[in-house]
């Protein structure tokens, strides 16, 4: 396991995850019933825009850093949770502290839900677990992602949102989200499951939409984002998003706020945003 998302926090694959994590957020507290968000790979929390490791990427420039100037009205009600997080822990005004899935989890949520913050990596593990010792609805795991999901499926609250978020670096890795997914549905039938996969010049995202299509669960929602065109040995061209029981009206946000994301984020004149159905509500 040698990722580590500090050389890409910020970037625009996290403007996508985040925008969208942020409004998911919002719509589980709409009931009053607590839920508990299961994020699989969580990272360490926090990231410093201008520490060494983003530094040597500057990836957030072309993600996060490209935020800086207002959307529409509209857009911007959408984006307002997640710019709030980031705003809190940037209390100077200048953007040097990027939020990962879990912070942003815990600032948006209430008193009376949970997070399970699973992280495989040793070092980022502790890293983790020193950020949240204090604070009493985080419970910071270190196994792999899919005993993860094994052992905290289905969570007591009986509702709940799972992120699984994983590097890619194995060939295997796509087959073996899938797997995952399958495991967790049967575990979990009513959980909103999100998944983030690469969009590359490869076959990465088409074998984990096949996978997520054939497990045929209704309300299942696709969310891409393009920035450049995807080509051999090129790297990271945008990324996408299933969710797996979308909340209602979900898409319809998610078709405002996407393409304006794209059209800000896209390279030159790309920029390019998708959001589909992959299996329909019932």
């Amino acid at each position: 396991m040698n990722y580590r998302h500090a050389y890409h926090a910020g970037n625009h694959a996290d403007v996508l995850k985040h925008a969208v994590l942020a409004r998911l957020i919002e719509h589980m507290k709409k009931k009053d019933k607590p839920f508990r968000v299961v994020d699989a790979h969580a990272g360490v929390g926090v990231y410093d825009l201008s520490g060494i490791e983003a530094g040597k990427t500057g990836e957030w420039e072309g993600g996060i850093g490209k935020l800086a100037e207002t959307f529409a009205p509209d857009v911007e009600a959408l984006l307002a949770p997640y710019r709030a997080v980031i705003a809190a822990l940037n209390p100077g005004g200048a953007l040097r502290h990027y939020p990962g899935s879990p912070e942003l989890a815990l600032r948006l949520m209430r008193p009376q839900d949970r997070l399970i913050a699973n992280e495989l990596h040793p070092q980022d593990a502790v890293a983790l677990e020193r950020q949240y010792l204090h604070d009493p609805r985080c419970d910071v795991t270190s196994m792999d992602a899919e005993t993860c999901l094994k052992a905290r499926l289905p969570p007591p609250e009986r509702r709940g949102l799972i992120l699984v978020d994983p590097p890619y670096e194995l060939k295997t890795e796509a087959e073996k989200t899938v797997r995952m997914l399958v495991q967790g549905v049967r575990r979990f039938l009513q959980g909103v499951f999100v998944v983030w996969y690469p969009l590359k010049a490869d076959a990465t995202a088409e074998t984990v939409l096949t996978g997520i299509r054939d497990i045929g669960l209704p309300a299942t929602l696709k969310v891409e984002l393009r920035v450049r065109e995807a080509f051999s040995a090129g790297g990271l061209a945008g990324s996408g998003l299933a969710i797996l029981n979308a909340p209602w009206k979900l898409d319809e946000e998610l078709r405002l706020l996407v393409p304006a994301l794209a059209q800000r984020l896209g390279i030159g004149r790309w920029g390019e945003a998708q959001v589909a159905w992959i299996n329909k509500p019932v």
